[in-house]
């Protein structure tokens, strides 16, 4: 895959990003995943886990990664065997090139079902959940550690998504 971006000089640059695949057990850019999601908890008030608790539960998972040519992790999506996604995050600078989706789609592809947890007052997430077929099953108040809410979800008739998966995959 290629993704387009302006640079700061004003030109345009071809960077060349892989999708890359970490089997359980394994720790593959768990350090990068790390950072990135340290970075988005700063910005955003996100992803609020501590370090023991992301690295078990990623080396438990199935990692599915994006990563530029210069080994930079783009994105990442951690999830357990039955579909369930831990972490997912992409990089600021790479949103809206359909990372999230085609991370989801990976888990898609290896599960029969795809589940997560949202914090209820992460509306970006919601809304890029609901945008791919997740419907809200259920509110659970005090799921954070800080307190805070969350929406579980799972991604609605297998069908539906499948065109949407076929609809991402061609771009």
């Amino acid at each position: 895959m290629e993704l387009y971006s302006r640079a700061a000089y004003a030109g345009v640059v071809s960077v060349t990003v892989e999708k890359r695949v970490v089997p359980r057990g394994d720790d593959d850019y768990l350090q990068e995943a790390w950072e990135l999601k340290e970075a988005i908890r700063e910005d955003e008030s996100l992803l609020k886990q501590r370090w023991r608790f992301f690295a078990d539960a990623y080396e438990r998972a199935t990692v599915y990664a994006y990563v530029a040519g210069d080994d930079t992790l783009v994105g990442f999506a951690a999830a357990r065997r039955d579909g369930y996604i831990l972490f997912l995050a992409v990089s600021p600078e790479y949103r809206g090139e359909g990372f999230g989706e085609r991370l989801v789609a990976a888990v898609a592809e290896d599960a029969e079902t795809v589940s997560c947890h949202a914090r209820a007052s992460n509306e970006n997430a919601l809304a890029f959940y609901k945008h791919l077929g997740f419907e809200v099953e259920r509110r659970i108040d005090n799921y954070y550690e800080d307190g805070g809410t969350a929406y579980y979800l799972r991604l609605g008739e297998r069908g539906k998504f499948r065109d949407k998966l076929s609809e991402f995959l061609r771009r």
